[in-house]
């Protein structure tokens, strides 16, 4: 039994039974401290950025949101932006959906992350290569002059530090305006190839989303063991070296995060 929905124009069916997680921020406004962060965020395992300050609550037009504001000159999600692994239940379908806006004067350099879906025991990022029983993870980037891909680690990618597959020639991200991210992951069958992965991006302002990418040829996991079980929740520009990081302040807003299990 399913029950049908309206998002943007769109129809969808929403399975019953199927679980939903959704993330506001209820802290007070400015700058986000530890403890106000475990309430929004329960069950990480680590925080990066928020210690530093990286994380403020800001009032929007629409409710509050959180900014993570990027330190000049750094890189990463502990010295540059922020990062954590939030827990959201195992299934082999699942979507992440935020709305992010970038700043209007955001300075691209030659790109960063953004938040993504993650599964398995390990943290399978950084250069730690996923072999089908530690993990895999699917985050998005920005890239120079505003362009978009997914920034994916699976079992078949050619490098060690994952394998970006970027949205179409033609796409930008926009700066000062909401977008909509929507992010969909199918898990494989163990011995073929036949994950999926896509990516949507909208505006609230034209309420219509542009599908940016389709991926059904994804080998996630070996074993049924691994499943989706992670928001990874990342923003920080790199990036290897200094090279990547920002030079004039930047900031992005999220708000309305929201994962669901389509099993």
């Amino acid at each position: 039994m399913a029950i049908f929905f309206l998002i943007f124009g769109v129809l969808f069916a929403q399975p019953t039974g199927q679980e939903i997680h959704r993330i506001s921020p209820n802290s007070s406004l400015g700058v986000c401290a530890v403890e106000q962060w475990k309430q929004d965020w329960p069950g990480c395992r680590y925080e990066d950025g928020v210690s530093e300050g990286h994380l403020s609550v800001v009032k929007t037009k629409d409710g509050k949101a959180y900014r993570v504001d990027y330190a000049l000159g750094e890189i990463g999600p502990e010295k540059g932006g922020i990062g954590w692994r939030y827990p959201i239940g195992k299934s082999d379908h699942a979507e992440l959906t935020y709305e992010l806006t970038f700043s209007q004067d955001f300075k691209w350099v030659k790109g960063g992350k953004l938040p993504g879906l993650c599964g398995g025991p390990e943290s399978v990022t950084g250069g730690n290569p996923a072999n089908g029983r530690n993990g895999f993870s699917a985050r998005l980037m920005w890239r120079a002059d505003g362009r978009g891909e997914a920034y994916v680690y699976h079992m078949n990618q050619s490098k060690k530090y994952g394998e970006s597959f970027p949205f179409p020639s033609d796409f930008r991200f926009q700066t000062g305006e909401p977008l909509l991210v929507r992010l969909r992951i199918s898990m494989n069958t163990p011995g073929l190839r036949d994950g999926e992965l896509n990516v949507w991006i909208g505006t609230t302002k034209s309420r219509k989303y542009r599908h940016v990418l389709s991926r059904t040829d994804i080998e996630w996991r070996a074993t049924r063991d691994i499943a989706l079980d992670g928001l990874l929740f990342q923003s920080f520009y790199g990036g290897g070296d200094k090279t990547w990081a920002p030079r004039r302040p930047s900031f992005t807003l999220f708000r309305d995060i929201t994962t669901q299990s389509l099993d």
